[in-house]
């Protein structure tokens, strides 16, 4: 038979209230109920027994109070969506193997519907729904340079619930899910991989609470884990990888050998980062506070935060942007920080980089203690309208003690800040180190699970997925004030400081890199492609931003 909690996870929607009846029914008087019914239900083990007895309600209850609901609160998917805020983006069209139209689904009542070994059917079709939900993120096709193939999961196989090859193509009755009827293994199987396995993988089935769970699942299943981008949208998005890139290239060929520790490889940072800064505006944010080490700061401090190119050139040209002996700006370029006003979707956003005081995550702490301070200043006791942004390295993320630390004072009352969005620049190499020598979990975000918040994996050269699970991070920061993060899985093109040579210690994956593409020339090609810009268009952009370079 199956788990009570196997059994939970199918009792709900329009499946619950006609089963739970029945075992009413059951107990009642057993001879009422068809003989083949009789036998189901009286091979149920007794925690199975116990679920559906709940659900029935107690026998002392008054009649009304008796009748079976779907439990745990669970509601459907256009409830949850209208009852919180509304998502930015419309819900893209299903694949093509469930996009016929279908009947209002309503309580099942044919005899070919409710046989036992129709429900065991369903019930093992939506075990593999629920399967994929929880570990659809290990086939998840992740990383960009394709040399750590997705694992995949014991559980995500048809055949463990009892479909094989000839039943993939029977129609079976599923409640509504997804917006069907029914469905076979083979249609359920594609859209649970276009969902929960392309380019990104989703960590939710371990958040606590029912109703953040609901909203993560009813954000990514009703928009099939897929951003609908207009095409200004999209040309945004390129302009700002050619910005990550250009900058890159530029610093690369001006000032060879100089320690920069690059975005390259990871230029679509830039994109989520302004894409968390652009949806928290229509949200309420008024300012960020950004923390961050090294890896992509230059490109943080002119390319977000509006540090200009010259003060930039000159600092790599011995000149101090700062006078001597100003305090807080940091001992080298990549530790120093930056203020600045913008004005986002016409509203002025106050942003500001710390200054690095130590190494690599020391940060965290500084930055978290003054967005609190800032918050208590200005009366923000939502702490909706100041936002805490850490960017860390996968490698610092998962090793250094005090990223543990600070995570465990989020939601204490005297210091928590409303959430933080964290963002992983996971370049699957620490310094030298592979990420199976340096940490003992599957993902470099596994500490952050301790909080019972989302975890969006995302392939770093897929530009709107990552754009995508920007915005779901900063709405779920300021629906429920707590912590999200993204993991922007993606490579370092040079070595760990632009001074060493990587090809001593990885020299299959920098073959590998040397032959890979960049974001900035995939994204390219795919709006060409689209018709969103003309291949003129796309060149014009990169010959714009690198006379920008040369002016500067």
């Amino acid at each position: 038979m199956f788990s009570a909690a196997a059994l939970a996870s199918i009792l709900t929607g329009f499946n619950a209230e006609y089963i739970a009846n029945l075992y009413s029914e059951f107990l009642t008087n057993p001879a009422a109920v068809d003989a083949s019914w009789r036998a189901f239900f009286s091979d149920l083990r007794d925690d199975e027994a116990a679920l559906l007895r709940e659900m029935t309600g107690a026998s002392w209850a008054a009649k009304e109070f008796q009748k079976p609901h779907a439990p745990f609160g669970v509601t459907t998917a256009d409830e949850v969506l209208k009852s919180s805020a509304k998502p930015a983006n419309k819900i893209s069209a299903a694949p093509a193997a469930l996009i016929a139209p279908v009947t209002p689904v309503a309580p099942v009542t044919s005899a070919a519907a409710t046989t036992p070994e129709a429900l065991k059917d369903t019930i093992g079709a939506l075990m593999l729904v629920h399967a994929y939900r929880a570990f659809g993120h290990f086939a998840a096709d992740l990383d960009p340079l394709g040399l750590t193939p997705p694992k995949g999961h014991p559980e995500l196989n048809p055949a463990l619930y009892g479909f094989g090859e000839a039943d993939m193509n029977r129609p079976i009755y599923m409640g509504g899910i997804f917006g069907v009827e029914t469905a076979t293994i083979h249609q359920l199987v594609e859209v649970l991989r276009v969902i929960y396995a392309g380019k990104v993988g989703v960590e939710y089935q371990h958040i606590i609470s029912a109703e953040e769970r609901t909203w993560v699942e009813s954000r990514i299943e009703s928009s099939f884990c897929r951003g609908v981008f207009t095409a200004d949208e999209k040309k945004t998005f390129y302009k700002e990888l050619v910005a990550a890139q250009g900058l890159e290239d530029f610093l690369h060929t001006k000032y060879v050998g100089t320690k920069r520790f690059g975005l390259d490889g990871g230029e679509a940072y830039v994109p989520a980062l302004e894409e968390i800064v652009r949806r928290g505006v229509t949200l309420g944010v008024r300012e960020v506070a950004v923390g961050m080490a090294h890896r992509g700061r230059l490109n943080t401090l002119t390319n977000i935060l509006g540090k200009s190119f010259t003060k930039l050139f000159a600092e790599f040209n011995g000149v101090p942007a700062n006078p001597d002996g100003t305090p807080g700006s940091g001992d080298v370029k990549y530790h120093m920080g930056y203020s600045n006003d913008r004005t986002i979707l016409g509203q002025k956003v106050h942003m500001t980089l710390t200054p690095n005081p130590s190494h690599l995550e020391v940060v965290n702490p500084v930055v978290t203690g003054k967005v609190r301070a800032k918050q208590n200043l200005r009366g923000d006791v939502n702490r909706k309208e100041i936002l805490t942004l850490l960017v860390h390295g996968d490698a610092a993320f998962a090793g250094q003690g005090l990223v543990m630390e600070t995570l465990m004072m989020s939601k204490l009352a005297g210091y928590t800040v409303g959430g933080t969005v964290h963002i992983i620049i996971n370049n699957q190499v620490g310094f030298t180190t592979n990420p199976d020598c340096s940490r003992s979990g599957p993902y470099s975000s596994d500490l952050i699970k301790m909080l019972s918040c989302p975890i969006f994996h995302v392939n770093g050269d897929d530009v709107e997925a990552v754009a995508f699970v920007s915005r779901l991070a900063i709405e779920f920061r300021q629906q429920f004030g707590r912590d999200v993060l993204v993991d922007l899985i993606c490579y370092r093109r040079n070595g760990h400081n632009e001074g060493d040579e990587p090809m001593f210690t990885q020299p299959i994956m920098y073959k590998k890199i040397k032959e890979h593409e960049s974001v900035r020339a995939r994204y390219g090609r795919q709006l060409v492609a689209e018709g969103v810009m003309s291949e003129g268009d796309a060149q014009g952009v990169v010959s714009a931003f690198a006379k920008q370079m040369d002016d500067a």
